[in-house]
Parts: structure tokens; sequence; C-alpha cells
């Protein structure tokens, strides 16, 4: 999110995360305005994306959301219809939302997740489809598109080897 924002000043990037820890150290290097580095088109709020604040309800026109965990995951899978219309009702007509999304064995139980949902491309596409989305592509994640996601996961998935990563991207209904 930071690099977007210093790569992109006319652009306004929102970082929204429930849990307000985890934004933190992020937020702070984006302020005080004014200082080297300061980055006045970020800005963090602390919201589940289900109950996102109103005023952020059409506005976005791209949306990322780059490894996520619990219910953002099942969200993002198809399986948490309150989550998948929340980050639906953050977009703009036409606006992308883009996610890069492992689930591994190991791990799917603790999301409480089948690890086949990650390859259930008609089940996925019909949940995005009823929260007002079309899927329009879904590829293994590249080697580049993983590094590029800025996420302090990406080195440690990069190198697990045979680990599933799903590179997913859709539109809004226009």
């Amino acid at each position: 999110m930071l690099r977007r924002a210093a790569a992109e000043p006319d652009a306004f990037v929102l970082g929204l995360d429930a849990n307000a820890a985890a934004m933190a150290d992020a937020s702070r290097r984006t302020t005080p305005a004014g200082r080297r580095g300061a980055l006045p088109n970020a800005i963090f709020v602390a919201s589940a994306v289900e109950a996102a604040p109103a005023a952020l309800a059409g506005r976005a026109s791209d949306v990322s959301v780059t490894f996520p965990w619990g219910s953002l995951l099942r969200g993002v899978l198809g399986c948490d219809e309150a989550v998948l219309t929340g980050l639906a009702g953050l977009l703009e007509p036409g606006g992308r939302l883009e996610a890069l999304v492992s689930l591994a064995a190991r791990d799917a139980h603790a999301a409480g997740l089948d690890p086949a949902r990650l390859d259930d491309l008609a089940a996925i596409g019909a949940a995005w489809a009823s929260a007002g989305l079309c899927l329009a592509d879904v590829r293994t994640a590249t080697i580049g598109q993983i590094a590029a996601s800025g996420s302090s996961w990406s080195k440690r998935l990069r190198a697990a080897d045979g680990r599933p990563i799903r590179r997913l991207v859709g539109f809004a209904e226009p």
C-alpha cells in the first residue's frame, strides 16, 4: 500500500484492516505531513470490510487484497457472503478487485475451508456474481506478482515449494 501511495502521488490510497495494530507501523510512516517520506495521499481505517464506513461505499476504483486470512480469505473465496459483499461495496461501477490468495492443506482447516476451494472457480465465480462482481481472471500468481505485492508474506510464500498462490481479478458491475 505504501509503495503504491509513493509511486502514485495523485492516487488516494486507503488501507483497511479490522486489526488496527496490524497497520500501526505503516500508518506512522505516512505522517506527519511535510516530513520527508510522508505520504499525505495514504490513510488507514480500522474496520472490518463488512462494516466499512458508509462514506467509503462505491468510492474505490481499485481494491487489492493481499494474502488474506480468516474471514477475509473466506470472503474472497466466496465462503463468507458478508465479507465479499463488503469488498464489492467499496468499488465504484466497473471498479477492479484483485486478490492474491494462498491456501495450503496444512492451514485450510484453521481457516475453516476445504483446500480444494482455491481451485473451485465455478463456486468462486458464482459467489462473486451474487455480490455484484464479475470474476474475470484466475491464474497461478507469478513470482513477480507475489514480490510486487509488498507483503511481508511474499518472501515466505515464494520460498514455499508447491504452495498454491492464485491471483483473482474481477470487476464490479457497471
